[in-house]
């Protein structure tokens, strides 16, 4: 699938299935390199392996293009639109800018796909207005049904082998709306009442003890530290009825769940990057950057934020 990509206008996010290496690159090839040669700044955030392919296949044009590996730097979907979306087009505001990223990937769990579905349809809202093109590509060899319909509904346009065409399924509140769902705390998970801000030396101490008991390493204790730290204390701000904290681990994870009675209303809570002078507002922020992985789950009555530190290092 050799294509020749069209002047841009606008914000556009197309989903490109493909199926083989050779539609991957017939199709994401001439979309890099036409860019550069209109002179846009290009970025490539995918998995390792095709990140390898698309770097070769480049060759010397690879050099003038951002290549990040998404499995490292999206492991957590929640600070992909910040740190890598975001971050690349806020630098780059004199013109359009492509990007290619590709968040969903055969090696995702059933735990982190909801945050990677919900993160497809969070980039719509958070791109209103900007002169960028984000491409995310859907291997539909590997990628399952549920996976595929979702991103007819979380892309307002398709790239196939047979040509462009408008998504007749585009709803992405409906796969935020589908997504938003609760997790629940294993029996033996530790908690904690946080009332005001002189119980936070509480949460800390917890946070400290459980990592030490999951044997996470200095740095990773630290992590953990602040973000009950900061999950407790972003209750504190926006509630009247301060919140219960919970520390549990599975298998994989050392999971930490603050739940209060507030009510989450801004979908990009913790997805947008600092605005320049800007105090406070940062904790949701940090906690995506720390976090191997964030869960929300946002009702009437309340809402809980679940992170996940990966106790395999």
């Amino acid at each position: 699938m050799t294509t020749t990509t069209p002047p841009p206008a606008g914000f556009v996010h197309p989903a490109l299935f493909y199926s083989s290496d050779e539609e991957y690159l017939g199709a994401l090839v001439p979309f890099i390199t036409d860019g550069l040669a209109e002179g846009h700044p290009a970025a490539v955030a995918v998995p390792g392996a095709r990140l390898l392919l698309l770097r070769e296949a480049l060759g010397a044009a690879a050099d003038d293009v951002l290549m990040l590996d998404m499995e490292v730097a999206g492991r957590n979907p929640g600070r992909i639109i910040p740190t890598v979306l975001r971050r690349f087009a806020d630098a780059h505001r004199s013109g359009h800018v492509r990007i290619i990223g590709e968040p969903i990937w055969a090696g995702r769990t059933d735990l982190e796909y909801p945050a990677c579905a919900q993160h497809e349809a969070l980039i719509n809202l958070a791109f209103v207005g900007r002169d960028v093109t984000i491409v995310c590509p859907y291997d539909t060899r590997t990628l399952g049904d549920r996976a595929l319909t979702d991103a007819l509904a979380t892309h307002p346009t398709v790239w196939e082998t047979t040509g462009r065409r408008d998504s007749e399924h585009y709803d992405p509140h409906a796969v935020v709306d589908r997504y938003n769902r609760p997790l629940r705390a294993a029996p033996d998970a530790t908690g904690l009442d946080i009332r005001t801000t002189a119980d936070i030396r509480d949460v800390r101490r917890l946070a400290g003890d459980r990592a030490r008991q999951a044997h996470l390493d200095a740095e990773r204790t630290a992590d953990l530290e602040l973000i009950a730290t900061e999950l407790a204390t972003n209750s504190l701000r926006h509630t009247d009825a301060g919140c219960r904290l919970r520390i549990w681990r599975d298998e994989e994870h050392l999971i930490c769940s603050v739940e209060d009675d507030g009510r989450l209303t801004d979908l990009l809570a913790g997805r947008r990057p600092p605005e320049p002078g800007q105090h406070g507002g940062r904790g949701l922020l940090l906690v995506n950057q720390l976090a191997d992985l964030v869960r929300t789950h946002a009702t009437a009555r309340g809402t809980t934020v679940t992170a996940f530190l990966r106790t395999d290092g």
